[in-house]
């Protein structure tokens, strides 16, 4: 087990060390979208916080169920120890459990916390079981003879996950026991919390109590609601000895669910399915760091529970539904990210199956030739504003049928892709149609952010990128390319043909008009409401990563010169380059503040893909260096999410990590790219 241990950067007890417990993350999700997480010291400081966040039918969506435990540690016949932390309104931080933490480490990607005090040690380890929203919290007494007691006292406030932690928490709660089962419920209709333990010597003490000055730092420095309050029916008790572990199980599921696997059945089924994920995968990504980011991949790809429509009609033609978390905490299945991220979630790990699941499952949903760009909480359907996500999904088809042979899912998609090639041509929503004067794709309509840089606030979009953008006509180039080639393939000559001529003259046209020889790379948007905007941004590099480059290759060690001289960072590339009069080099504050600077210089890791893409194209043979550019991200796995890859960084050293503490693109890119700088000269 030895081998498949991931240990923070430990730094003692000292103060430094105690914050750097509230600023380090873990996160152990369940297949579903459901999840639970918190801070390495125990104290909440997000409203995403929480030991089960449960995926749920529309339209709940995902609600937050179990907030918080509070652990206390009883030792011989007076000394007591308190486990975790919290922190109170007011500024009152209470980490007591900081003194005592000697060790926090991922095993086979589950997080497990060391304590030890009085001759004694405890380990704590936290993990879902894969495909139910229940949890499973286990003690284990790894040093000293016992026994020891345990005092367990859990705290809920039941609310959608993202709603503010100021909501009324005056639900009039009910618990009820039936033997040694208990049941949280709150006023009116909703999933109950389903509480048990699994222990010596268990028992349970009704103790009905509130807090209402529960603080939560990270919302109060994004300039959200940050007190909210918190209540918690009673505390379980149980005994600790050696080789008799205590367990707390809380669950939405029926109670047959629950009780059907022991806590030593469902940890050893989890580390089984954890050992088959990886056996799996690329052989190149099979150890070291590249297998963290294997376990950290399978929490982005879920079953989506709420779209239980589409399941059924999934189910019917004999296929199943899957799709993508974009990233944890907030986000739910994008489609842009779903079809950046499938090479490196799915076929770098060998998951074959669930990437024709997910191919398969967007296909459904194409509307007016576009495919959702991303579906709302609790919803059954889509938001379609996207120009860039439907192009991305001949990009993925394209690398799936390449690694699979998967012919009979191509010719089933085809036809749809067609429909959407024709739309693109005529022109559908939200101003997305191609140019009849030179054959380009331009987007646009007022109000609507349509590519990946897509911050909006206030009825502000920061970056609107009206016109003709640069990664779009890349897109599209790649997308006829690859709509000609698969037609050959089909013996269809005269619609390969016409791909043909499509692309062909956008090419022409993309080389002559988006080439800025004064400053020696492409043009960001030309056409745009203010004409050409030619600012350094790295969407330029997709006109030389894809399989079908639409750049001419004699401008290819320009733009890449460019990009590497201006944008490059240890753990991905910037927005927008310096010097521009819109570059942030920090991304902090309220949310408008955030916004003005998420695309606008702020580094993103999954730019480090098309980056290492175009390098190798112009540096073949080279992929011994090429591996050098992921080595940032080896030391940040011990950092924010523990074991996962966060999504943005600020721009400037020290390029703090910022927004969601697990991105799927930022793990999906890197664990591709690990495997495509594979080379027996790497050591």
């Amino acid at each position: 087990m030895e081998d498949w241990v991931l240990r923070m950067p430990w730094a003692g007890v000292k103060a430094a060390a105690r914050d750097s417990l509230l600023d380090r993350e873990w996160l152990v999700t369940n297949g579903l979208g459901g999840y639970a997480s918190g801070t390495v010291a125990g104290a909440v400081s997000r409203r995403f916080h929480g030991l089960l966040i449960a995926a749920l039918p529309a339209p709940i969506g995902r609600r937050m169920m179990f907030n918080h435990l509070s652990e206390l540690v009883r030792v011989g016949e007076g000394a007591t120890f308190f486990l975790g932390g919290e922190e109170r309104a007011g500024g009152v931080l209470e980490l007591p459990g900081a003194a005592y933490l000697t060790e926090f480490r991922l095993e086979l990607g589950l997080p497990i916390w060391r304590y030890e005090f009085a001759d004694i040690a405890i380990e704590k380890r936290i993990m879902l079981v894969h495909g139910q929203n229940t949890v499973h919290i286990t003690y284990e007494l790894v040093k000293g003879d016992g026994p020891v007691r345990l005092k367990l006292k859990p705290s809920v406030h039941f609310r959608a996950h993202e709603a503010p932690v100021q909501r009324a928490n005056d639900d009039v709660y009910t618990i009820t026991a039936n033997g040694p089962h208990y049941e949280v419920a709150a006023k009116g209709e909703g999933p109950r919390l389903r509480l048990m333990t699994c222990a010596e010597r268990a028992a349970f003490t009704i103790e009905n109590s509130s807090r209402a000055d529960v603080l939560y730092r990270v919302e109060e420095s994004r300039g959200y609601d940050h007190q909210g309050s918190l209540w918690s029916p009673g505390y379980f008790r149980v005994d600790l000895r050696p080789g008799k572990p205590a367990t707390l199980i809380a669950s939405t599921e029926p109670w047959e669910i629950v009780t059907a696997l022991s806590p030593e059945q469902a940890f050893r089924a989890e580390c089984d399915r954890h050992h088959r994920l990886v056996a799996a995968a690329h052989p190149e990504v099979r150890q070291g760091p590249a297998r963290e980011l294997v376990l950290a991949a399978d929490q982005f790809l879920i079953a989506p529970t709420g779209r239980q429509q589409d399941a059924a009609w999934a189910k019917a033609a004999g296929d199943e539904i899957r799709t993508v978390i974009a990233g944890y905490h907030w986000f739910t299945d994008w489609g842009r990210d779903t079809m950046i991220s499938l090479e490196g979630l799915t076929l770098t790990t060998g998951r074959y199956a669930e990437a024709g699941y997910i191919l398969r499952t967007f296909a459904h949903y194409f509307r007016d030739g576009l495919i959702p760009n991303m579906f709302p909480e609790g919803e059954h359907q889509g938001l379609y504003h996207t120009a860039d996500a439907t192009l991305w999904y001949f990009h993925a088809l394209d690398r799936y049928v390449a690694v699979t042979s998967d012919r009979a899912t191509l010719r089933v998609v085809l036809p749809i892709l067609r429909d959407s090639i024709e739309h693109h041509v005529r022109g559908t929503r939200f101003g997305i149609g191609v140019d009849p004067q030179d054959g380009l794709l331009k987007q646009g309509e007022d109000d609507y952010q349509l590519t990946w840089m897509d911050a909006k606030v206030a009825g502000w979009v920061v970056t609107p990128r009206r016109g003709k953008a640069v990664e779009i006509n890349a897109l599209w180039y790649n997308a006829l390319r690859l709509m000609q080639e698969w037609y050959r393939s089909e013996h269809d000559e005269d619609s390969a043909k016409a791909m043909e001529k499509l692309a062909e003259r956008a090419f022409d046209s993309f080389n002559r008009r988006f080439w800025c020889d004064r400053l020696k790379h492409l043009n960001d948007v030309i056409d745009g409401p203010e004409g050409t905007d030619p600012a350094c941004r790295p969407n330029q590099l997709l006109a030389i990563s894809l399989s079908y480059p639409v750049l001419d290759s004699a401008r290819w060690p320009a733009v890449l010169e460019t990009a590497t001289e201006r944008l490059l960072t240890p753990v991905g590339l910037r927005s927008l380059a310096p010097g521009h009069p819109d570059y942030k080099a920090k991304y902090y504050g309220d949310l408008r503040s955030r916004d003005a600077a998420y695309h606008q210089g702020t580094v993103w890791a999954w730019l480090i893909g098309p980056y290492i893409d175009a390098y190798l194209k112009v540096h073949p043979g080279e992929e011994g260096k090429a591996r050098q550019l992921l080595r940032g991200f080896v030391s940040h796995l011990g950092e924010a999410g523990i074991g996962s890859i966060s999504e943005i960084f600020d721009a400037e050293a020290p390029f703090t990590p910022r927004g969601c503490i697990a991105q799927a693109w930022s793990v999906a890119e890197a664990l591709r790219c690990w495997a495509k700088t594979a080379t027996k000269f790497v050591e």
